[in-house]
């Protein structure tokens, strides 16, 4: 639980605050831009307190979903309906999940609502709520795990809903040795009509970039779009294997068409046409060389 007695200054005086265990994970910025900011120092803050209602429910599924507990409330919080509320529908039948999980670094997780059985992309953490809200959404039939970072609590979510995981071969590790799709080398592979896994190595070796009906492409810490450069972007401080095979992921998209980016870190972001996706993405490959 958050510590009030270790609040950040830089919060603004009123019931919510952020404590000095924030990771800087983005989670709370992303669910509830409008209360939380990100201090030069590189931690969340509040930076405002919640004008509304609506504002007040964002906040505080933010505060459940916050992967450390580093979010809290000087009075008593009823958290139950930000509980329920998540997971929130961000495009048709796309949601984002919430409840990060402080194993994946407070990594995004989305949920995509299919009639060949529901996809959920990269772990979220376990709750008790979660689970029953995708109980009440039709399940699981499909889990992609985009690379080893991200696996979290996978193994609940396949004994709870029995569902089949994916994960590329080169990330299995003793954790994930039971995982029952390992994806192989360095080519595309349809897993349905509408979903395309592309191996993109370099974050970690294993890494795998999967694509939806050739609109959503689901990134997880290999691409991201970045606020402050206004576009695309991969950053080699967080690669952990291989900078140059990164770059040359990267390149290899250029070869697929979508017009939406959902990473596992970072922002996500659509835009008008693929066409315009792919002039960002020409550019980030340009500038890194």
């Amino acid at each position: 639980m958050a510590r009030h007695a270790d609040r950040l200054p830089e919060n603004v005086g009123g019931d919510l605050y952020v404590d000095s265990s924030c990771i800087d994970c983005d989670t709370c910025r992303e669910l509830a831009p409008e209360v939380f900011a990100r201090a030069d120092r590189g931690l969340s803050f509040v930076a405002h307190q919640p004008a509304d209602g609506r504002e007040r429910l964002r906040a505080l599924q933010a505060l459940v979903s916050c992967p450390v507990a580093a979010i809290g409330a000087s009075a008593r919080a009823d958290v139950r309906a930000a509980a329920r509320s998540l997971p929130i529908e961000i495009l048709d039948g796309v949601f984002t999940c919430g409840w990060a999980s402080p194993d994946s670094y407070g990594a995004q997780s989305y949920l995509v609502r299919r009639p060949e059985g529901n996809l959920l992309v990269d772990s979220p953490r376990a709750a008790r709520p979660l689970l029953g809200r995708l109980a009440e959404l039709g399940g699981v039939g499909l889990m992609f795990l985009s690379h080893k970072d991200d696996v979290a609590d996978h193994a609940i979510f396949a004994r709870r809903f029995g569902c089949r995981r994916v994960l590329h071969a080169d990330d299995v590790g003793p954790g994930t040795r039971d995982v029952e799709v390992r994806l192989t080398g360095r080519e595309p592979v349809r897993l349905a009509d509408d979903l395309v896994a592309i191996p993109v190595p370099g974050h970690t070796r294993g890494s795998t970039a999967l694509l939806y009906k050739d609109e959503l492409l689901f990134t997880g810490d290999h691409l991201w779009w970045e606020p402050d450069e206004e576009g695309l972007w991969a950053e080699r401080s967080v690669c952990w294997w291989s900078w140059s095979e990164q770059k040359a992921s990267l390149r290899r998209l250029l070869d697929h068409s979508f017009r939406w980016v959902l990473p596992g870190h970072g922002r996500r972001r659509g835009v008008e046409s693929a066409g315009t996706m792919r002039a960002a993405l020409e550019r980030l490959v340009a500038r890194l060389g």
